[in-house]
């Protein structure tokens, strides 16, 4: 008689970058598209089958199992055009998070420690550093470039524009109620007060702003991130940082092990 097994791991694993995109991804294609996809699929076989049993034959109804065959076909190319842009969208924050996630795992040999979309209730934190500098919420946005003309943004504190135009969600907002969010999860988790600052990254974007925009928050092309971090005042010790990310990452797999039920 065979014994009950179970896996030999302990914890789950922690978050991969743009992985909540991923899901979206996966979950879009799920709801959207497969059942369409399946449908023109089962009715071209249908439709084919009957062709056959006319072409041998059998006792034929092709004409309408051909109608509904050019009516799921024709819903399921709606369908995946009406998704394109969605599909795109989601393909390019994956592939910014990625990124820029890669680039963070460098921060780890100047004594960080990088985590990975933190999941919030119904939201998600891309990315978060906690090192000597202090903690940082990360967050990413691969926003398209025009394709004439520069890609620039502009801030002033608190206003961001692209093209003179400001976003429908203002990232800065977002940004900073992610860095609250996850100040209070530490104050909660450790009993101490952690500061956490937020960031915004634009890969690709040049960033025009003045230096009195940068003391509340920081709106950077990815690869000036470390040079503002080596600059940045010393603030935590090691066991300061130690602390931080034993218990976010013992949230991270809790949240997991609860999703996964």
């Amino acid at each position: 008689m065979s014994e009950s097994t179970k896996s030999p791991i302990k914890d789950k694993p922690l978050r991969f970058p743009g992985q909540s995109l991923e899901e979206e991804r996966r979950k879009l294609f799920e709801d959207k598209l497969e059942t369409p996809l399946m449908l023109a699929v089962f009715f071209v076989a249908l439709a084919a089958m009957e062709w056959w049993r006319f072409l041998w034959k059998q006792p034929p109804s092709p004409i309408v199992f051909t109608v509904f065959a050019f009516l799921f076909v024709g819903f399921a190319i709606w369908r995946i055009w009406k998704m394109r842009p969605l599909v795109r969208a989601i393909k390019q924050g994956i592939e910014g998070e990625k990124a820029v996630g890669q680039y963070l795992e460098r921060m780890r040999e100047s004594g960080y420690q990088v985590f990975h979309d933190l999941i919030g209730t119904g939201f998600n934190v891309d990315h978060v550093l906690i090192g000597p500098a202090g903690v940082f919420t990360i967050e990413t946005k691969t926003w398209s470039k025009p394709s004439r003309g520069e890609a620039k943004i502009r801030f002033d504190g608190e206003q961001l524009l692209t093209g003179g135009r400001e976003p429908e969600r203002n990232p800065v907002v977002q940004a900073r109620a992610q860095s609250s969010w996850l100040k209070g999860l530490l104050a909660e988790s450790t009993g101490r007060n952690y500061d956490v600052f937020p960031v915004v990254v634009f890969p690709g974007w040049f960033i025009e702003q003045s230096n009195d925009c940068l003391r509340n928050i920081w709106v950077l092309e990815p690869k000036a991130l470390t040079k503002f971090l080596a600059n940045a005042p010393q603030k935590l010790e090691p066991d300061e940082v130690k602390l931080a990310s034993f218990h976010l990452s013992r949230f991270i797999r809790s949240n997991e092990q609860g999703r996964s039920t």
